[in-house]
């Protein structure tokens, strides 16, 4: 398998494990992402979902030998919409997950980065979308990184291709953090530890609530999650939580 998952209690790590391509993202690691990812989101006993990769960095993106290859226009056509499938599964399903980065994501690896709904770094990883270099506008990217960043530093990042620094990524909000390459692994398990505490029900209405209001105009946004609030509230883990916080204990959660 290209993709292994590791699984440490109530948190799974998804692993890319396609080094000597730098973990790019070919038919086979975007299928078996794929399969992964429905595989977890459907898996009760995990909570919050990891994405890293293994080697030198997190992924260069598609397999640029692979694309050369494929040739006819139905072939690149699969390909892309196969990518765009990985992007949807990860905003649209049910878990959190967290990106995970080391080394380069560059192009379709800096979508998947922008897809996540958290994402951490070491000091040193890089981030861009260079498919101008080599007469390929990353479009597809563009649609993940767009929707984290502001335009005028999407656009620098498309028309120029030149990579952008963790400091920088953290500055224009593709991600949450960065740090030192020994503490990574500890500050993305401590922010999944937290998130693994909550109530898995109410942290799945939140995300799917989340990404759906952003689309909407504000009046359309404001009637749509009062529907969504109270369809929380009549959840037995809003019962327990404000029970629990009026009582000052520990919420139980039920997940019902």
């Amino acid at each position: 398998m290209s993709v292994k998952i590791v699984n440490q209690n109530d948190i799974s790590r998804v692993i890319i494990n396609d080094p000597k391509t730098y973990n790019s993202l070919s038919f086979k690691n975007l299928t078996d992402l794929i399969k992964a990812i429905k595989k977890l989101d459907h898996d009760n006993k995990t909570k919050v979902i990891i994405i890293e990769g293994a080697g030198k960095g997190f992924s260069a993106g598609h397999n640029l030998k692979e694309v050369k290859s494929l040739k006819k226009k139905e072939k690149y056509q699969k390909l892309f919409n196969l990518c765009s499938k990985l992007m949807l599964l990860i905003v649209e399903g049910r878990k959190p997950v967290i990106a995970k980065v080391h080394g380069a994501a560059y192009a379709a690896g800096c979508q998947l980065v922008a897809s996540c709904d958290l994402a951490y770094s070491t000091r040193d990883a890089l981030f861009s979308t260079p498919g101008v270099n080599i007469g390929l506008f990353c479009s597809t990217p563009m649609v993940a990184v767009s929707r984290k960043i502001k335009r005028k530093s999407m656009m620098k990042m498309l028309l120029t291709g030149e990579p952008i620094t963790a400091k920088h990524a953290k500055e224009i909000g593709l991600i949450n953090d960065y740090f030192p390459k020994s503490k990574l692994n500890n500050e993305v398990l401590k922010i999944a530890k937290k998130i693994a505490s909550k109530s898995n029900l109410t942290i799945k209405i939140g995300k799917q609530t989340f990404y759906k209001q952003l689309e909407m105009p504000l009046r359309k946004a404001y009637a749509y999650t009062s529907r969504m609030m109270t369809l929380n509230m009549m959840a037995m883990d809003a019962k327990e939580g404000i029970s629990a916080f009026l009582e000052k204990r520990k919420p139980i959660w039920k997940n019902k």
